[in-house]
């Protein structure tokens, strides 16, 4: 069944809401699922782009009248949610994506409605994620960051980064959205809250570190993050400045302990007990990975490059 088809499957058991079409990528997402649609009820259409999950989570959208679109990666670019940009029949105006641990409360949604109702409205948005972390809400520690959720539809493409490798992922990890136009602000954060575990967590982080790992690789002897990327600026928004200080934080010595006092001293994760010193440590954790896999890369790198030597030879 193509694309279009599977999607229309579902259209008619929602009524007409806010001009907005969600797109939720997924893969056995059924811990989180049930709670992410029921937060999208404003929506005009939900379409969740799964990879043929092995769990319940198809059944739990379909009964919440979620439209199911099966996804296969083929490698490469584009990854999952971008592909659903490029091949899926989106006939509102605005677009939004959601991951399955996340929530849009109401108030967002009112602000949402009045944003879009503006005849100043711009092309893009970015949401703040509000991070919660073994069942609580995080208020301090820095871990919740903003990134653009809502945009107009066809004016916002996910950036073609190095990491893009055909045995990679099969989802958009840390790529930003490239935007035409002008980029706003909502006020009302989404709730990022993932009810799964450490241990799915931790799982996640080891994959996302081979994916950040081949992109500094790319970086360090190319000087380019990709064929496509945002643009690096200080006096940018807020992507184009995390691209401008990503350089020198991977220069950095000691960049996982500095990650570390960032999150518990400076920005105050000790305010938030255990589950703050946990959450700093995961954060240290993930950034030695990514160094350990960064040498990995490099070492290989040597060694299919360098001449055999004599003994080899003879």
């Amino acid at each position: 069944m193509s694309p279009k088809n599977q999607q229309r499957m579902g259209e008619q058991s929602r009524g007409c809401r806010l001009p907005v079409t969600v797109i939720v990528a997924t893969k056995n997402e059924e811990t989180n699922i049930a709670t992410c649609l029921l937060s999208l009820v404003q929506a005009h259409r939900v379409l969740v782009v799964d990879s043929f999950s092995t769990d319940h989570t198809q059944d739990i959208a379909r009964q919440h009248g979620a439209e199911i679109i099966n996804y296969v990666y083929a490698g490469g670019y584009p990854k999952k949610r971008q592909w659903a940009l490029n091949n899926l029949d989106i006939s509102t105006p605005w677009t939004m994506l959601i991951d399955a641990d996340e929530q849009v409360p109401a108030a967002l949604w009112s602000e949402i409605d009045r944003t879009l109702s503006s005849s100043a409205a711009c092309a893009a948005y970015l949401v703040r994620k509000q991070f919660h972390f073994l069942g609580k809400r995080f208020q301090f520690g820095g871990f919740s960051f903003s990134a653009i959720v809502l945009f107009r539809t066809g004016h916002a493409r996910f950036e073609e980064t190095a990491g893009n490798s055909p045995n990679g992922q099969d989802m958009e990890v840390h790529e930003r959205l490239i935007v035409d136009g002008k980029i706003g602000r909502l006020r009302i954060p989404l709730i990022h809250d993932d009810c799964k575990g450490l241990s799915p967590y931790i799982d996640r982080h080891n994959k996302y570190s081979s994916w950040e790992a081949g992109i500094r690789a790319h970086y360090l002897k190319t000087g380019s993050w990709g064929k496509h990327s945002i643009k690096a600026s200080m006096f940018g928004d807020v992507q184009s400045f995390r691209r401008f200080i990503k350089p020198l934080a991977l220069r950095l010595p000691c960049e996982p302990l500095l990650w570390f006092l960032y999150h518990y001293v400076v920005c105050g994760a000790v305010f938030e007990g255990r589950r703050g010193y946990i959450a700093s440590s995961l954060r240290r954790a993930y950034i030695e990975q990514v160094h350990a896999k960064l040498y990995e890369l490099q070492l290989l790198e040597q060694s299919t490059s360098s001449p055999p030597s004599e003994s080899n030879a003879s």
